[in-house]
């Protein structure tokens, strides 16, 4: 059910399909999306294509998050900072026609990210095993201002989540997940001035390309965060898009490496997110519950455009069997899970 990739090639072929299907936890693959081909005339085809870089900071009391995503015909550029302890939360998000301001490089391991424009600047630089964030954004929640200066570290030997699966019938998702890289800098929102110190601040990155049907639905659950021994401890859950027949996402991370799950569904109920949520795996390896303290509710509807999250946080607790077969008890464990309906 869980098939690994293990050979270096591109993306795709020159007819469009997908070169490899399945999971690993390196980068192996080449994203030539200049090789799509699902549309006959084929110069439509980039107003399809997805791309996004979207960043987590968990520090011992805030959440802070920074995206830049480019939809094909509108790029979408938000930021968002949460306090855990009195459940206040700030977002504020930007759309840019065709999206004029944005740019995305090819691959996830090397490159810049960036946008600049209607008042707000945003840069992700990757270069020698650091993740690089930027973002100036003045006029943010009515002038209170937001900017952050972050490093995040990333070893050689940090495994990543990365996944290529298709989407029937000619569409594909190609992702990167990376849990759990010490993070240092600061963030600062209005008089509020966060430090981050590897100790205790953890970054993690949502790298994203592909093609969706126009109408898509997804489940995601993820945390990155220290047990009290202090062990790192990141968890990475999905659902809901392509076909998983090949493989899944679903993995927990411990102190750098991948312990891969096999299908994980997200048992919640739909018509009151905040009650707990449960995610037992298919092999009897994972049980969590997930009891949420807030629900983070972003809508955007622009007519074409339409996008609904439901982003609950709040703790994780249970266990998972590692690969070897130890059995890792989880406590506390703050993340996030959530349900997004999205036409796009």
């Amino acid at each position: 059910m869980q098939k690994e990739l293990r050979v270096r090639t591109p993306l795709l072929t020159p007819s469009g399909n997908l070169e490899q299907i399945g999971w690993s936890p390196r980068v192996l693959l080449d994203c030539n999306l200049e090789d799509a081909h699902f549309y006959a005339f084929k110069p439509l085809q980039g107003l399809r294509i997805k791309r996004w870089d979207y960043y987590a900071i968990f520090t011992p009391r805030h959440f802070f998050s920074a995206t830049i995503a480019d939809l094909g015909y509108a790029a979408n550029i938000f930021v968002y900072i949460m306090d855990f302890h009195t459940g206040e939360l700030y977002e504020e998000g930007l759309i840019s026609p065709f999206g004029l301001g944005a740019s995305l490089p090819r691959n996830s391991t090397v490159g810049i990210s960036s946008y600049t424009g209607q008042g707000a600047s945003l840069t992700f630089t990757v270069k020698d095993g650091i993740h690089s964030l930027d973002v100036d954004w003045p006029k943010f929640n009515e002038g209170r201002g937001i900017s952050a200066r972050i490093d995040l570290k990333h070893p050689s030997d940090h495994e990543s989540m990365n996944l290529v699966i298709p989407i029937p019938p000619k569409r594909f998702y190609f992702n990167r997940k990376i849990n759990c890289l010490p993070a240092s800098g600061f963030i600062k929102y209005g008089d509020l001035n966060i430090k981050l110190q590897p100790e205790d601040s953890l970054g993690q990155l949502d790298w994203g390309r592909g093609v969706w049907e126009y109408n898509s639905f997804w489940n995601w659950a993820s945390a990155s965060g220290f047990q009290a021994d202090g062990q790192r401890i990141g968890l990475n859950l999905g659902t809901g898009f392509g076909d998983t027949g090949a493989a899944t996402e679903n993995a927990v991370i411990v102190d750098g490496k991948i312990h891969k799950l096999d299908q994980v569904p997200f048992l919640y109920n739909p018509k009151d997110y905040m009650q707990t949520w449960i995610f037992k795996d298919s092999e009897g390896r994972l049980n969590l519950t997930f009891t949420p303290f807030k629900d983070r509710t972003a809508r955007t509807n622009l007519g074409i455009i339409f996008s609904e999250v439901h982003q609950l946080f709040g703790r994780y607790n249970g266990h998972v069997i590692l690969n070897n077969g130890d059995r890792l008890n989880i406590r506390d464990l703050i993340g996030f899970a959530e349900e997004h309906h999205a036409r796009w």
